[in-house]
Parts: C-alpha cells; structure tokens; sequence
C-alpha cells in the first residue's frame, strides 16, 4: 500500500483515529464501555483533509488532535500530522453520536461532553 517509500493516503486516516482514541482514553472515556453503556454509536460523518508533504516510511511522525467544536449530536476534532515542524496533513474530523438501535442523531451524554471540554 505504499508506492516509491511515502506513506498511503489512507494510513494517515488510520494514525488520526489512534490519535482521537488515545485523547478520549486521557479524558477518561473507554469508548467500548461508554457505547455499551449509552447505547450509542459514534461515527465518522464527514472528513475534509488537506495533504501538504508526504511523510516517508520510517518517519517519525506526531499526530494531533482537539475538539474545535461541539453540537447536540455531533463533535469536530481538527487534526495535524506533522514531521517535527513540518506539517503534513491537516483534517477536520466531524463524529455523529447515533442511537445504537434507531440509528438516528441522539443527544451527547454529558459524561462525553464534559470529557472533551478539559
């Protein structure tokens, strides 16, 4: 999946959403327990990249990630893959909570609100 030595496109994705796990478990959230316990589903609604400079295999890359924004049933996380200084890709992340069995837009627990706003 990787062509001439740079990383896929689509990789980036995959370090964007560790990097998004790995926030949440630092706010406290276990995402498989709260799903559990809510009864809800939180999922990728939009996604807009930008792509500045590729990274190469072997890089040592740092992958970013904060909540900008945050409605009743959805939250925006901005995202930065960057090279030491060099910024190589930017996201916007848009997450909708649904409701696990209706599979329409539920209202966000406070529990989750609370743990992004620190």
């Amino acid at each position: 999946s990787e062509a001439g030595g740079v990383v896929f496109h689509v990789h980036y994705l995959a370090f964007m959403e560790r990097a998004r796990s790995e926030l949440l478990n630092a706010a406290g959230i276990d995402l498989a327990k709260f799903v559990e316990r809510h009864g809800v589903l939180i999922l990728v609604h939009q996604i807009h990249v930008k792509y500045h400079l590729p990274a190469r295999l072997n890089d040592l890359l740092s992958v970013g990630a904060e909540v900008v924004k945050m409605g009743r049933a959805s939250f925006v996380f901005r995202q930065r893959v960057e090279r030491g200084s060099e910024l190589l890709v930017e996201a916007d992340v848009t997450l909708a909570l649904v409701d696990r069995d209706r599979m329409k837009p539920t209202r966000m627990p406070a529990e989750l609100e609370q743990a992004l706003l620190r």
